[in-house]
């Protein structure tokens, strides 16, 4: 087996329990024949610390499997560590009116750059990591006995594996061909999902409990659903009796999939407004033709993918706050949110706070909001919270 030793004094990193190892902290790495195998993670001065993949293409040059070194990396090992994320699942999601949810959260549950998230009958895997690829035809055999679905798919086309030098692959790994459309049941609503090439894994699994919750504040008023995707929030405003939708979104094809997802529930379209367009501009339209609002939510996709995006992306958020404040009637409400990684809670904090000065009217935050219970966040690994937001009520 390979190592990786590391510098004088970076043995703390372990200490605290983070699962990441980056390439300034390695001192050297030994006996390595193939990207994303098992090294002993090694003090500089030789003590065994514990077991990783290593990723010699990757900033992060060591993924952290186990913090204990005795430990075998081997199929019994994932199979536990799967075990212990279908129990977790089974204890916090009611399958009987759910069956769309994130089964394994990567890092958060101990699997670095390994996602598995469940659409009904079918797996959709992401393996975004050297590890998680090298161990792939283990996992997938382990998802297999254990689960037995119609379908395991793999989705592994994010731009991180850019960064790792890893190739995109999309498609069957096991089982059948899945259809365009799989139709899935989150809190007892019914969805059509595109898990072939839809956002993410097909769906924004992560806001199943803020669109729960958003049917406390929309009983007949009306609705400005941004950035809205295939109607997630949308469909659960409409089952609270929400008076008027309006929907927005860039693709024809989203929105063409929210009123299937109506119809799928037997809602009438009536009173719902679907637009196509960008929603910067659409909201300034609004601004100016003084049309108003009584509760926003604003979902939109990553801003900033990198460190070097974050003042540019911090300008983007406050301009559609600033805009949506100002377009909702006195004692509205705004659901806003940021899933960027690399914009911290504290700095979406900021920016809520500064598009409020900036709008001129009174902002009081009600409720801080994040990302559903099946994406866990490991205590030592602060950057599994990546989904923040805000309800605020709006004078």
């Amino acid at each position: 087996m390979g190592t990786a030793t590391l510098k004088k004094g970076k043995e703390k990193i372990l200490q605290s329990k983070h699962p990441w190892i980056f390439s300034g902290a390695i001192d050297k790495i030994d006996d390595v024949k193939q990207n994303g195998e098992t090294v002993i993670i090694k003090s500089f001065d030789g003590a065994e610390l514990a077991l990783g993949a290593v990723s010699v293409h990757s900033q992060i040059a060591v993924r952290v499997w186990s913090f204990n070194s005795d430990e075998k990396i081997d199929k019994i090992f994932f199979e536990n560590r799967i075990k212990t994320a279908i129990a977790l699942r089974e204890k916090i999601i009611d399958q009987n009116s759910t069956n769309v949810y994130r089964l394994i959260n990567s890092e958060n549950d101990l699997l670095p750059g390994l996602i598995v998230d469940v659409y009904n009958k079918y797996l959709v895997c992401q393996f975004l990591s050297a590890g998680a690829v090298f161990w792939k035809k283990e996992i997938v055999g382990i998802l297999s006995e254990l689960l037995k679905p119609k379908c395991i798919f793999e989705r592994s086309d994010s731009e991180s594996l850019v960064k790792e030098k890893l190739e995109k692959n999309v498609g069957v790994l096991l089982g059948e061909e899945p259809p365009k459309l799989i139709e899935v049941k989150e809190n007892n609503l019914k969805f059509f999902v595109n898990i072939k090439s839809g956002h993410k894994t097909g769906f924004y699994i992560d806001q199943r409990d803020n669109r729960k919750l958003l049917r406390e504040f929309v009983k007949d008023k009306s609705v400005l659903n941004c950035f809205c995707y295939t109607g997630g929030f949308s469909l659960y405003a409409k089952s609270a009796e929400a008076s008027h939708l309006t929907n927005i979104d860039s693709s024809s094809e989203a929105l063409t999939l929210i009123a299937k997802n109506f119809e799928l529930n037997n809602y009438s379209i009536d009173n719902v407004e679907n637009i196509e367009g960008d929603v910067f501009k659409l909201l300034r339209k609004f601004r100016d033709e003084n049309r108003k609002f009584d509760v926003i939510i604003l979902d939109p996709p990553k801003f900033a993918e990198s460190v070097s995006q974050v003042t540019k992306a911090a300008r983007g958020y406050k301009d559609i706050n600033l805009l949506a404040m100002k377009l909702l009637n006195r004692g509205g409400f705004l659901f806003t949110f940021s899933c960027s990684g690399h914009i911290s809670q504290e700095l979406f904090r900021k920016i809520v706070d500064d598009a409020a000065i900036d709008s001129g009217r009174i902002v009081k935050i009600i409720r801080q909001l994040t990302q559903s219970s099946d994406h866990p966040v490991l205590s030592s690994f602060p950057e599994g919270l990546y989904l923040k937001g805000f309800i605020c009520e709006i004078y």
